[in-house]
């Protein structure tokens, strides 16, 4: 059994420019938290648990890592398999902390790593973990993240404006307090779909001149004062605030590079499942999967002299997304967004990085559109 902490190669966040039921539904951008629910015991279980299990496919003695441990949902369920083992994934030191039980439960099928996700091939490889036969993403800020106040997640409660993951680098109030006007304004409406995007990066500039803006309240009323959203029950500042977490913690540029890390651990029939909350992570887990399950670019709209794709490192099987039941969402409201996609790899190559997919998780360099 062991709890490492890996220190991570932390990403380009000290610039300014910051970087079951099947079909679909859009996700309303009050509910972009990466949710649990919670049975009678206090347990909590990841949305669409079940299912990710199922599209993992577990069997007796498979090595399978859950890049998001959070509470250890999809881990237990995993560990429940006889002989199968898990390397687990948190950022989040609080998490690895309360995980700390579990790993000295299960012994040496447990290994719990303070990391992002990101890093994972490099530390699996390091482990003597690979190949993988599942690998399990859960993305976004959990709940329990998202109802401690002093993490700086909502604005619904008064709190230090922080919303880092790891709890060192750029904070929150360091980009609203420091970024220029256009980089706020690229920010709010690439990374929260903010139509107000620049109206209410010329209030945080201008009001941060009489005072810098450190708390969630602060931030929150001043965005409801700018920018009110009167004609929907969705708080004003909620897209702000997720586009601000997106952008401290470098959320879609580690997803993109923990799909790429997946894709070189699996070994043939092992599967890659991803549940998100938002369409931007949707977006890209769409486009990856669909460019490696050979549902990309067809051969009629590739450029004149353009190379052919390479063969298929994934299959899609069945109705995707897969979203959750009536049930789960009535007891558990926060679950109407996730959205899980699944796929299993084949014996081909890995895909190298398209800069189609590449732009989906960075700021594009353009600045039109924003009010």
């Amino acid at each position: 059994m062991s709890i490492q902490t890996a220190q991570p190669q932390l990403s380009r966040l000290d610039e300014p420019a910051l970087i079951g039921r099947t079909g679909s539904r859009r996700p309303r951008a009050a509910r972009l938290v990466r949710s649990m629910m919670m049975t009678s015991a206090g347990t909590h279980i990841p949305v669409l648990r079940d299912e990710a299990i199922a599209a993992l496919g577990i069997h007796r003695g498979g090595r399978y890592v859950d890049a998001t441990f959070g509470a250890g949902g999809y881990t237990r369920a995993i560990l429940a398999q006889p002989e199968t083992r898990v390397l687990a994934f948190d950022r989040d030191q609080t998490a690895v902390k309360a995980g700390s039980a579990l790993v000295q439960e299960m012994g040496e099928r447990l290994t719990l790593i303070e990391a992002r996700f990101s890093q994972l091939e490099d530390i699996a490889r390091v482990q003597g973990f690979a190949p993988l036969d599942g690998v399990v993403f859960d993305i976004g800020v959990s709940s329990m993240q998202f109802d401690q106040a002093g993490r700086g997640f909502s604005f619904r409660a008064e709190g230090p404006l922080d919303m880092r993951m790891e709890g060192r680098g750029r904070s929150a109030a360091d980009i609203v307090n420091e970024a220029d006007a256009e980089t706020l304004a690229d920010i709010l409406y690439f990374y929260g779909e903010e139509r107000a995007a620049r109206r209410i990066a010329r209030a945080i500039v201008h009001d941060r001149e009489i005072a810098p803006f450190t708390t969630t309240r602060a931030l929150a009323e001043m965005i409801a004062r700018v920018a009110p959203n009167r004609a929907s029950d969705i708080h004003p500042a909620t897209k702000s605030f997720q586009a601000l977490r997106i952008a401290v913690n470098d959320e879609l540029q580690e997803l993109l590079k923990g799909l790429l890390g997946a894709e070189r651990l699996l070994t043939e029939g092992g599967r890659l499942v991803v549940v998100t909350f938002h369409s931007l992570e949707d977006r890209i887990v769409k486009q990856f999967l669909a460019e490696r399950c050979g549902r990309g670019e067809t051969g009629s709209r590739r450029l004149p002299g353009e190379t052919p794709p390479p063969p298929p490192s994934f299959v899609c099987e069945g109705r995707q997304p897969v979203t959750p039941a009536p049930a789960e969402t009535a007891a558990n409201p926060r679950a109407r967004s996730a959205k899980l996609r699944y796929a299993t790899r084949t014996a081909a190559a890995p895909y190298p990085l398209d800069e189609r997919l590449a732009r989906l998780a960075r700021l594009p360099d353009r600045d039109k559109g924003k009010a």
